[in-house]
């Protein structure tokens, strides 16, 4: 129990983590890359503790000429056994490279302490690559400190008696026990041994083993008579580490006496265990026929190297798992005083570093920089990988699949029904292709997946005009049975009765209108309520120039997400400094809808000689792009009803019907053809058969010269117009006025409208209110300008002011107009005129203020609706500069 009780606590001790604070104190570079010795150096320090990319800390950026100096305190999370990696960096204006590199091995820095880090003083030499070989690269001080470790709690660790015990023996652990028959064997004819180990020598050879800073040991001198060891460096693996590997070969004849004798250690010892160990199939420690072992050069021996046999069976397991996942060829070594080097027997090399996962491969890029490359899975890593960590992130990917499975199954309970198919016992049937029914917290919503737009009404009773929508606040529901009841969100209430006017049971609690109020007010505010509700975050810019507005809106609107088209917009006018809170995006809308909307482009024509309003262009297809730009123009209106701004021509009221859906009549057809109207009308009021007209269910078109027959109904040609079917007839007929020709660019204006603002949203509007709404109103009321009008520095009996508005109404309408836009950034008004101007921050009056001299010219803030008037001292001077300024102006700067 208390053997098994030493094993739990040291194994906490090992893998618990500590706070260490390492300082860095200062640098001496001597990198052979340094440009000039002389030139000023910008350098930082990066600590890496176990290669993880969570435990990576950099010091700042300091400069010098010789010496670099931090004084800078980097806490890292470490265990006993961690390693640290510090690398110095330089810093270039394009790219930094690295100067040198250097290792702290923690375990060999608590021992030489005796397991206290407080204010410890280290001075590393750091080293670097140059012309593949391995040089010394200046030197590292750094500070450790605010670390404890109990080393008697710690697996192959000593304490400071053991350490006098073994100091005073010293010829113990460098002495090569004789060769014995059974260890050379007939197929060991040359013997080797690992550089890694501490090297031993015969009585008259000298001898060191000391590691500092990950160097290896120095070569020695052999002792008379025996083999002659060439020691060759080989590139080294990592710029953290010096001389990775290390080939010993044997230069000297084959002898049985004289040479190096390999020492036969006991079965399964840990400190150094076989190739067919690592398999666990063999517990012998001879070696096969054929091949050559390498082992360390102390002899195993059992007074230092006995343990308890709960401590030992620990270590032995511990040794056997880490054996295991060794590549095929290599074997893993512990030196006497605990640190772990690795045997290549295929190359017979060795190294500190554990070999890779099978699979990966260590690289270098052009800048000099060690990754990694995973040849499983096709993928590059700048951390160096290990065999735990390639197996915790197999156990993740395995439990990521596993979770994105479980995650499908949960998403698949809100997926809506392709077919459409309604829901049981659903009294309204199914919803409509592309929608989704939804309740969150047990308030329903509806989810439209083809614009990615949610709302609280349901789009099968949307925009019905037969039945009057429900008042402010108030949603309908269903019980499980089927029974509607209604919900009042103002008082949090529910009830059976029906709210709305017209019915017995009117409700007028919870500040809900007694009778509901169509009037256009109400159904504004709705419809910016839906818009509101369904903003996104952000902005979205768009960069124009004005020479070149038609194409750089095209290119940039058709280039961004439909639903990104919400977010708030931000115009940029290229070669102008004005920035835009409003104001520049008013006059983008209004100058771009301007271009757009021209005729000259045969996207749109004039719906008649007198009749200035636009209706599409049946010989729009003579551009083959037309479709494309028909998508265009509907996106950009539906972004000027979202974000409330107007555009400068209309359509005509035909048009606005057919974007609501509506079905549009003989008297509209009025407005738009008259000649066709009459035609029309003569055929309803005269007898075709007494006045001796013969007219077929069919009608001739001319498109661009090319003349086409339009058939009003299957074999319309061979069909005659009675008195009895007169009536079908003319019905048919107006409707395909209304369309002929216009089919395809209609479809396409609508598509691009819909993926910015849903066409249910705008159900509750006629063709006029929708009109209004798009394109505000263009008569100014002069007293209502007058009374909406605040001032700033003046006051309403200025004597500028009486000037201001005595030139205002002497001007002409078209003046006026030019003058509002000078100052709001559009011709239209709101539907509540002047009261209802909108600035930067929502509602924002009309402003005069006084700024500047007598000698300047009015200038305008189109974000704020603000004219800076300054105090001219006759009113002809203010005519005269009030005139020249919103005639002559362009463009937008900045104060």
């Amino acid at each position: 129990m208390a053997a098994a009780g030493v094993s739990r606590a040291s194994a906490a001790q090992t893998t618990e983590k500590s706070r260490l604070i390492l300082k860095v104190v200062s640098a001496k570079p001597q990198s052979p890359k340094l440009p000039n010795r002389h030139s000023r150096l910008s350098s930082f320090v990066e600590v890496t503790a176990d290669g993880l990319t969570s435990e990576t800390k950099k010091t700042g950026k300091r400069s010098g000429h010789v010496e670099l100096q931090w004084n800078e305190d980097l806490t890292l999370n470490v265990t006993p056994q961690s390693r640290l990696d510090l690398k110095l960096w330089s810093c270039h204006t394009l790219r930094k490279e690295l100067l040198g590199s250097a290792t702290i091995d923690l375990l060999d820095t608590l021992r030489t302490h005796d397991g206290k880090m407080e204010n410890v003083q280290l001075s590393l030499v750091l080293q670097t690559e140059n012309k593949g070989l391995v040089v010394a690269g200046g030197e590292l001080n750094v500070c450790l400190d605010g670390m404890v470790v109990d080393l008697g709690s710690l697996p192959n660790c000593s304490t400071a008696a053991d350490k006098m015990l073994q100091s005073e023996r010293p010829n113990l652990r460098r002495t090569l026990s004789e060769e014995t028959p059974t260890a050379a064997g007939p197929h060991s004819r040359s013997n080797r041994h690992s550089v890694g180990a501490s090297q031993s020598a015969s009585p008259g050879c000298s001898s060191r083993s000391s590691l500092t800073n990950g160097e290896l040991p120095e070569e020695q001198s052999p002792a008379p008579g025996s083999s002659a060891h060439r020691l060759s460096s080989k590139s080294a693996g990592s710029p953290g580490n010096s001389a990775d590997k290390v080939e010993l070969s044997s230069n000297g004849p084959e002898s049985s006496h004289g040479g190096v004798a390999c020492h036969t250690p006991p079965p399964l010892a840990p400190s150094c265990v076989s190739p067919a160990a690592g398999g666990g199939s063999s517990s012998s420690s001879s070696p096969p026929p054929g091949q050559d072992v390498l082992c360390p050069a102390g002899p195993a021996e059992p007074g230092l190297n006995s343990m308890p046999s709960t401590s030992s069976s620990t270590e032995q397991t511990s040794s056997n798992t880490t054996t295991e996942s060794l590549p095929a060829g290599w074997e893993q070594r512990v030196l006497p005083h605990g640190r772990v080097y690795y045997v290549d027997h295929n190359t017979k090399t060795t190294t500190w570093e554990r070999p890779l996962p099978p699979g990966w491969e260590k690289r270098v890029d052009q800048q000099g920089r060690f990754y990694y490359v995973d040849h499983n899975t096709r993928t590059t890593t700048w951390q160096r990988p290990t065999a735990e960590s390639v197996r915790n992130y197999q156990q993740w990917q395995s439990q990521r699949s596993q979770l994105q499975g479980a995650m499908h199954q949960f998403s698949q309970r809100f997926l809506y029904q392709p077919s459409g198919a309604p829901v049981e016992n659903d009294p309204l049937g199914a919803l409509p292709p592309g929608w989704e029914k939804r309740q969150d917290n047990g308030r329903v919503y509806f989810v439209n997946h083809n614009t990615r737009t949610t709302q609280w009404d349901d789009p099968r009773t949307q925009g019905m005009i037969k039945e009057h929508p429900l008042p402010p606040g108030w949603e309908m529901k269903y019980t499980a049975e089927g029974v509607r009841y209604f919900v009042d969100h103002n008082s949090r209430t529910t009830t059976f009765k029906d709210p709305r006017p017209g019915f017995e049971s009117g409700s007028r609690q919870g500040g809900s209108p007694g009778a509901y109020d169509r009037s256009f007010r109400w159904k504004y505010h709705q419809f910016r309520f839906l818009c509101h509700s369904n903003a996104l975050p952000s902005h979205v810019k768009i960069s124009v120039s004005r020479q070149t507005l038609f194409e750089d809106s095209f290119q940039q609107i058709m280039n961004v997400k439909p639903y990104d088209l919400r977010r708030r917009l931000y115009i940029i006018m290229r070669g102008e400094e004005g920035l835009d809170y409003g104001g520049i995006a008013r006059e983008w809308f209004f100058l771009l809808s301007h271009e757009v909307l021209n005729p000259m482009y045969c996207l749109f024509e004039y719906a008649g000689k007198n009749n200035y309003c636009l209706q599409i262009n049946p010989a729009s297809s003579i551009n083959p792009d037309h479709l494309t730009y028909f998508r265009f123009i509907g996106r950009f209106i539906a972004m000027a009803l979202y974000h409330g701004k107007f555009i400068d021509t209309g359509f005509t009221l035909p048009f606005y019907k057919r974007m609501l859906d509506k079905k549009p009549t003989l008297k509209d057809l009025e407005s738009i053809d008259p000649e066709f109207y009459n035609s029309i009308m003569w055929v309803k009021e005269n007898n075709l058969e007494e006045c001796g007209v013969e007219l077929y269910f069919a009608q001739d078109m001319e498109i661009l010269g090319k003349v086409s027959t339009h058939q009003l109904k299957d074999d319309g040609e061979n069909e005659l117009v009675t008195e009895d079917n007169k009536e079908e007839y003319i019905s048919l007929l107006t409707d395909w006025r209304f369309t002929r020709g216009v089919e395809e660019q209609t479809k396409a204006f609508l598509d691009g409208f819909n993926e910015v603002v849903p066409l249910e949203w705008l159900r509750y509007f006629d063709e006029k209110e929708l009109e209004l709404m798009l394109c505000g109103m263009q008569e100014i009321d002069m007293s209502d300008w007058q009374r909406n009008t605040i001032y700033r520095h003046y006051t309403k009996n200025s004597k500028q002011i009486h000037w201001f508005w005595q030139v205002v109404k002497d001007m002409d309408n078209e003046k006026r107009i030019r003058l509002l836009q000078f100052v709001t950034g559009t011709c239209r008004l709101p539907v509540g005129g002047f009261n209802e101007l909108i600035g930067s921050n929502g509602p924002q009056k009309f402003c005069i203020d006084k700024v500047g001299k007598e000698t300047w010219l009015p200038r305008s803030h189109t974000c704020f609706n603000r004219l800076d008037l300054p105090p001219y001292r006759s009113l002809e001077q203010l005519r005269e500069k009030l005139l020249f300024a919103i005639e002559e102006t362009e463009g937008f700067g900045q104060e």
